[in-house]
């Protein structure tokens, strides 16, 4: 293996201070050579994942983690049938990168699996005809830093449950299927979610203006901000559907109650949809209910990290196009 494919991380990055990390390995093949779903009586809330012998050496490889690298704590994991997350906690900083402790994870998993070769795939006899050092994994794990408030809980939750998500998709194939060239206002967009929300008879953009957020922050003036966003939650209890990207945080508030209270929303998204593409997790249990469309007029960039002021002013004027002609 050549170093270069190891350079996945930004070069300014060093990643090796006090942090928590999310870290998710995937099987190239997308096969469920780690384990099976199992679903009892068709309830997704109690499903599971029956771990193969791999799964099981995969998890007995995680608990080394701190063996070899003291400064680090596992926090969670979740073994699914064709990939693997687990949440680091790095206690102490380090003289070594997280990378390097992916990759001596990755290393492991590949000695693993060259050792056991046939008990793991039968197949895997012929691709190792061109392949020397057969890997289980692919050789670009996606880690993600966590800082933000409350993003460590939501992330515990997410690894957690993905058994019950992966369940849900199974059982509802529908809400969570990439559906192309869905045109609105002359617009193409690719959507997940229900597109039958495209057929109601009422719409309202959500949209905070940045002056109200002002005189709120600056005047102290808060009434004509909490009015618009008190305004939105009426409409949708009105039976409106709600439309924006929800942005702001003011947004994002707005977005919290409606969910919470089951109105229906379209949100739209700066990104396209990857494969296996799913919802995050305040979403997901919408989007399976059918309350929520999650619509995108871009194609799906791996290399996107971050909105720009252009795609939120282009969103915020989408969100007004739909709702004034859909």
């Amino acid at each position: 293996m050549t170093n270069n494919k190891w350079h996945w991380q930004d070069p300014e990055t060093a990643w090796k201070g006090v942090g928590i990390y999310h870290v998710t390995l995937t099987v190239p093949t997308r096969e469920p050579l780690l384990g099976n779903l199992i679903i009892p009586d068709n309830d997704p809330t109690r499903a599971f994942v029956e771990r193969t012998a791999l799964g099981k050496e995969i998890v007995f490889l995680i608990g080394s983690i701190p063996h070899y690298r003291p400064q680090i704590r596992v926090l969670q994991y979740c073994i699914m049938p064709d990939h693997v997350h687990f949440i680091l906690h790095v206690r102490q900083t380090m003289p070594y990168s997280i990378r390097s402790v992916v990759r001596g994870f990755w290393q492991a998993s590949r000695k693993y699996c060259r050792e056991n070769i046939l008990s793991i795939h039968p197949n895997a006899i012929r691709d190792n005809e061109q392949n020397n050092n057969p890997s289980i994994f692919t050789e670009m794990p996606f880690i993600r830093p966590m800082s933000r408030k409350g993003q460590l809980d939501a992330m515990m939750q997410y690894v957690k449950m993905n058994p019950q998500r992966l369940a849900t998709k199974l059982l509802k194939p529908g809400f969570f299927r990439v559906q192309e060239n869905i045109v609105i206002a002359g617009r193409t967009y690719s959507a997940v979610g229900n597109t039958k929300l495209l057929l109601a008879q009422h719409y309202e953009p959500v949209h905070v203006h940045s002056e109200w957020v002002k005189d709120a922050v600056q005047n102290g003036n808060d009434r004509p901000l909490r009015d618009y966003m008190n305004g939105c939650v009426i409409a949708a209890r009105q039976g409106a559907v709600m439309v924006s990207p929800f942005i702001s945080e003011q947004e994002k508030e707005v977005l919290t109650v409606l969910l919470a209270e089951g109105h229906n929303i379209i949100l739209l998204t700066d990104n396209g949809f990857r494969d296996y593409y799913k919802p995050s997790a305040g979403l997901f249990d919408a989007v399976a209910a059918g309350r929520v469309l999650i619509l995108s007029p871009w194609e799906y960039d791996p290399k996107k990290k971050h909105i720009s002021r252009n795609d939120c002013v282009a969103m915020n004027g989408m969100a007004e196009e739909i709702s004034y002609s859909a």
